[in-house]
């Protein structure tokens, strides 16, 4: 549908989530060529993340990703350990992956970017959009 737009330039397609959509994110980019990057904001990477097991999960995907991914993660994030944003780094380089990368904010816990919730990061937030601008500047 998109790419059917007169206003839209189909080659130049982008993917953003928070949260479920950050997971969202990951999946898309290993399934579908349409997007030419994305950006996931804290995603659920793992089945340990206390997630179900047997959907796909990001960690298993890195070696499908059809477009660059930037995660942008908290190290207090109490759904998704820091083993898991380390495992995911870990398949990232074991496939390849050299344009996606992960940043792990040091006192950030999940939703830090969310402006109306107390985990609310500033510093945090603002880098992160700052990289997600930055990321679909050089991959779109």
């Amino acid at each position: 549908w998109l790419g059917g737009q007169i206003w839209a330039d189909s080659e130049r397609v982008g993917i953003t989530g928070f949260c479920w959509g950050g997971k969202v994110v990951w999946q898309a980019a290993a399934r579908f060529a349409a997007f030419g990057a994305g950006v996931a904001w804290y995603g659920r990477l793992a089945p340990e993340d206390g997630a179900t097991a047997g959907a796909p999960w990001p960690v298993d995907m890195a070696g499908d990703l059809k477009a660059p991914v930037l995660g942008l993660y908290g190290e207090n994030d109490r759904g998704i350990p820091v083993a898991s944003v380390e495992a995911m780094r870990e398949a990232l380089t074991r496939e390849g992956q050299t344009t996606s990368e992960i940043v792990l904010y040091t006192g950030a816990g999940h939703a830090f970017h969310a402006d109306y919730r107390p985990s609310y990061q500033a510093e945090a937030a603002a880098d992160g959009w700052s990289r997600l601008l930055a990321h679909f500047q050089t991959h779109l």
